[in-house]
């Protein structure tokens, strides 16, 4: 079986084609970072157009290097939300169209199920297992039970990891995306430096928070008026350490009653974004190595937003008999539990 998968939720278009035999034939994957960089985040009205501009040629680069015909596709797949709702509606619309023109099925995508289930295309993750999903828009533990089957644990109550990032690194001048920036920044800087700290104590266990840490990061900064490259990497590996040390709590709590309910179990994954973070992960491993669960991320092309997530994950939902119609309206805000 072969499926093409459509990514546009935010500044990233993207074609993937991927066969049930867990093959990329093809990924095509055209970013936006250079026209929003000089905003320090990304602008949806200017995401849209860029959608629009692209994939037209995204589309024919992607069949052309899977050297396949579009009669040989069997079935759409295209992320339907959440997201920003112009460049999902860029992305629906153009799926839409192809389904209907090749009359093959159309799998509308939630983005986060995508993020969640692309380590089952590069390693052996069985359900059940942990999931912790930390990207510039979401921060979240859930128990992946299946597929389309979630319980959700904790999420931020406000910024997201990624977010967090972003905010800080243009607190000190860094390029966007700001969380390889801050990543690279931080090797040189001393995490003891500054003591950066976050109250759990009024949260549930598996909750987070980072919008007092971004606050008192700025506080400091403002503190200490022109930065060297020095201070700049301490702050860096400061704040990193913080952040990860937050996820490392939390994410203990939810290995022991995940554990509990479910035994058997052997996998932790971290998806999104973040999980390109390699000091993270390193941290994250040993946490959930703790409880007998081994951490899986995707490798670093996938752990951003891509096509192959999505076209994987539209071949897992046709395999459960999960398809949609041509009526599938695009969601802004579309919660896994609403699966």
């Amino acid at each position: 079986m072969i499926v093409l998968g459509i990514e546009s939720s935010c500044d990233e278009t993207a074609i993937a084609i991927v066969n049930d035999s867990k093959q990329t034939l093809s990924h095509i994957n055209t970013s936006q970072i250079k026209q929003h960089a000089n905003y320090g985040g990304v602008v949806p009205e200017l995401a849209s157009r860029y959608h629009l501009d692209a994939i037209d040629s995204v589309f024919k680069q992607a069949l052309a290097d899977a050297k396949i015909s579009v009669e040989e596709i069997d079935a759409i797949a295209v992320t339907a939300g959440p997201g920003l709702i112009g460049g999902l509606i860029v992305g629906l619309m153009f799926a839409k169209g192809l389904a209907f023109t090749i009359n093959k099925p159309l799998i509308a995508v939630n983005h986060l199920e995508a993020h969640a289930l692309t380590p089952r295309i590069t390693s052996d993750v069985e359900f059940p297992f942990l999931l912790l999903l930390v990207s510039g828009g979401h921060c979240q533990i859930l128990e992946v039970l299946g597929v389309g089957k979630y319980n959700l644990l904790g999420a931020t109550r406000d910024d997201a990891v990624g977010e967090a990032f972003d905010k800080v690194a243009k607190m000190m001048g860094l390029p966007y995306p700001g969380g390889p920036n801050i990543e690279k920044l931080a090797k040189s800087g001393n995490e003891s430096a500054h003591q950066f700290s976050i109250n759990f104590s009024k949260f549930n266990p598996y909750d987070f928070s980072f919008s007092g840490l971004k606050t008192a990061v700025r506080r400091k900064i403002e503190s200490m008026g022109e930065l060297s490259h020095t201070e700049k990497a301490d702050i860096a590996a400061s704040f990193q350490f913080t952040v990860a040390n937050a996820l490392n709590n939390r994410m203990k709590n939810a290995c022991e009653v995940f554990k509990q309910k479910y035994p058997e179990a052997k996998h932790c994954v971290i998806a999104g974004g973040v999980a390109a973070n390699n000091y993270i992960k390193r941290g994250l491993s040993d946490v959930v190595g703790g409880f007998g669960l081994e951490l899986i991320a995707p490798p670093l092309s996938l752990c951003t937003d891509n096509g192959v997530m999505v076209a994987w994950a539209g071949l897992e939902r046709f395999q459960n008999g999960l398809v949609n119609d041509l009526n599938v309206e695009p969601r802004a805000r579309w919660p896994l539990m609403e699966l």
